[in-house]
């Protein structure tokens, strides 16, 4: 599914037009982005916890010569999957609590 495809869905779920399932869905995105870049957790309960996360300095290998060579330490974004979220994709009912 790509953003267009979940705009539609969302669309027709909300009962609204498309053109307000997309301007929610991209100030939503707007904000995960905007928080992780700033170091903070964005959790969506049940969905998932969007948060930065650092990568250590290593050494790669460049696979078509051989060659070592050095990949810098960065910031990137994780995302870690919620209970129900996994229980979902898995085919099983989430535990309540």
């Amino acid at each position: 599914m790509n953003k267009s495809e979940l705009i539609e869905v969302a669309a027709k779920d909300a009962g609204i037009s498309k053109a307000a399932a997309e301007k929610a869905l991209s100030s939503m995105i707007g904000a995960v982005v905007k928080a992780v870049s700033k170091g903070d957790t964005v959790t969506l309960v049940g969905f998932g916890t969007f948060k930065s996360a650092k990568r250590a300095a290593r050494t790669g290998v460049n696979p078509k010569t051989g060659e070592k060579l050095k990949i810098a330490a960065t910031t990137v974004p994780r995302f870690t999957a919620g209970t129900a979220f996994k229980a979902a994709v898995a085919g099983k009912k989430a535990k309540k609590k």
